[in-house]
């Protein structure tokens, strides 16, 4: 138990030694290492959602190269003479042509095609997944700033990894989808028309769009993917794993398995996935391109739904009103470019939180301890309300079917969720905010007071009281050893005085007055038990 801290006040310096220092902080230059054999694996079940994603990322890998040796890559027609006779005699393209071989012909193919797609959608889901809990724990802090940005970059290349990889098949579904992608291409001010051109080789829909996306999809974004991975694997070995906070747990030590007890663990645990990838595959189709026939440019899959996780573009745009301005004799598609530009912001502002926190907070220490959700409420709140925009433009993206399947007006659905995506991450924001002080408010009068018994005595004088139990030295810790930050004075740093009032602002706005409730002091904790604490713990 302590009072908050206040900031870390750092000497000025070149900026040429600080570009240095935090280069060599953040990527563990010069930091004597621990022999790989010797380190330890912390033990908690969120740390999985990591193992989830490298796991499923592993059977895309093995799953993809599989289907390369069938798949042909070509918009060329041919005359499809397979197995699945309702589309015998139809115009194709070789794309088409070889995956509908692939479903239909070869042994196992349709197997690997749907354990492909599963294991797509599990990698990016756990991925996301892992993603929050890191933000949520605050394990992006120093020194891990890179390896966020990496996480988070990841993020956004298997989203377009499966973007490029369902536009493959050349089905009408992906058609649908590359008359999008073609649509926010020629929305971009200036330069949108050369893209679409570079893009599909001529006008939409061309003939080089899948060999392109196919060497995109199969080399290009893998290659990047397999680098971060590599990238955040050195990160984390130089600066060793996080932990939540415990009884002999510091910034110094980790506790936890050893590395050989973790490495047969992780065999088993990447087998027990591969296993529920293929066994999802085996039980649930996914994608059935026979259904939706080959892709024709005067035609339009009705009911079309994208991958879950391209959702939020889908949702903005089928939202976002057909506006149009003229501006210098140019026509802005607004109804495309706002919700890419929305989009982008939306990924942007949680790719670069991490910098902004450590610059308001202004504290320059080393942090190896993860953090309860509740002790950080605006954090919290923040990450809340992000997902709320991003489930909102999710159900966006399925205005149609919510409407034919609830009976409703399509237009009914899209102007709900025109109004949601500004008022629900406000009142997710503040909700989650509020339950994150009441979290707060509880773990100290649980401090103060002990824990509730549920044993009712009578005092002599008449009066009903519950008994409390006092709580055990490691649920103290657990409540306590967490740090509380003061704001910034706008006055007490020197530069840009418009910076530093805004600095002073958001710090405020993050350690302010009824954004956080002050931990049970020492004092505090001894005058109510009637116990000399005088030699406890210090945060």
């Amino acid at each position: 138990m302590s009072d908050a801290i206040e900031p870390v006040t750092r000497a000025g310096s070149r900026s040429g030694d600080k570009i240095a220092d935090w280069a060599r902080t953040r990527m563990g230059i010069g930091r004597t290492s621990t022999t790989g054999t010797r380190r330890a694996r912390p033990e908690h079940w969120s740390f999985l959602l990591g193992e989830i994603c490298l796991y499923s990322f592993v059977v895309l890998l093995v799953t993809g190269v599989y289907l390369t040796f069938y798949f042909h890559p070509s918009s060329n027609e041919v005359v499809y003479d397979g197995s699945y006779t309702p589309l015998r005699g139809q115009l194709v393209s070789e794309a088409f042509d070889s995956t509908m071989h692939i479903s239909f012909d070869v042994r196992g193919g349709l197997l690997i095609r749907q354990a492909h797609h599963w294991a797509a959608l599990i990698f990016v889901a756990s991925l996301l997944a892992h993603l929050m809990r890191v933000f949520f724990t605050g394990a992006f802090r120093k020194p891990r700033e890179l390896n966020w940005v990496a996480g988070f970059a990841l993020l956004v290349l298997g989203m377009f990894g499966g973007l490029t990889g369902y536009d493959l098949p050349g089905d009408l579904l992906s058609g649908t989808g590359l008359a999008v992608v073609n649509g926010t291409l020629l929305s971009v001010p200036i330069v949108g028309t050369y893209l679409s051109m570079f893009l599909f080789g001529g006008e939409f829909p061309g003939h080089d769009l899948v060999p392109r996306f196919h060497v995109i999809h199969v080399l290009v974004i893998p290659a990047l993917m397999l680098a971060l991975i590599a990238f955040r694997a050195f990160l984390e070995h130089r600066h060793r794993h996080t932990q939540y906070p415990g009884p002999g747990r510091t910034e110094r030590n980790v506790v936890g398995l050893p590395v050989q007890v973790y490495v047969v663990k992780a065999g088993g645990y990447f087998c027990l996935v591969a296993g529920i990838v293929f066994t999802i595959a085996a039980t649930a189709q996914i994608n059935p391109v026979w259904e939706f026939g080959p892709y024709r440019a005067d035609q339009v899959s009705a009911g079309s739904q994208p991958d879950w996780y391209m959702g939020i573009a889908d949702g903005l745009l089928r939202v976002m009103p057909g506006w149009e301005v003229n501006f210098w004799g140019h026509t802005l598609a607004l109804d495309n470019l706002i919700p890419l530009l929305a989009g982008l912001g939306l990924f942007l502002v949680m790719g670069a939180y991490p910098f902004v926190e450590a610059w308001v907070t202004d504290d320059d220490r080393e942090h190896h301890l993860l953090e309860r959700p509740r002790n950080r409420p605006v954090r919290t709140a923040f990450g809340v309300a992000w997902l709320g925009v991003y489930l909102v433009a999710l159900l966006g993206a399925a205005n149609d079917i919510i409407a034919v399947t609830f009976h409703m007006s399509v237009n009914s659905v899209t102007w709900t969720v025109r109004i949601a995506l500004f008022v629900v991450p406000v009142v997710l924001f503040l909700v989650t905010k509020r339950i994150a002080l009441g979290l707060q408010r509880r773990d100290r009068d649980k401090v103060l007071h002990g824990r509730e018994t549920g044993i009712i005595k009578r005092l002599p004088h008449g009066e009903y009281v519950e008994v409390h139990q006092p709580l055990a030295p490691y649920e103290l810790h657990a409540l306590t050893a967490h740090e509380q930050y003061r704001p910034l004075d706008p006055g007490q740093r020197d530069g840009d005085g418009r910076a530093r009032r805004l600095r002073a602002w958001l710090s405020r706005g993050f350690y302010g007055d009824g954004t956080q409730i002050p931990k049970p002091t020492v004092q505090e904790y001894g005058e109510i038990t009637g116990e000399d604490h005088a030699t406890s713990k210090k945060d």
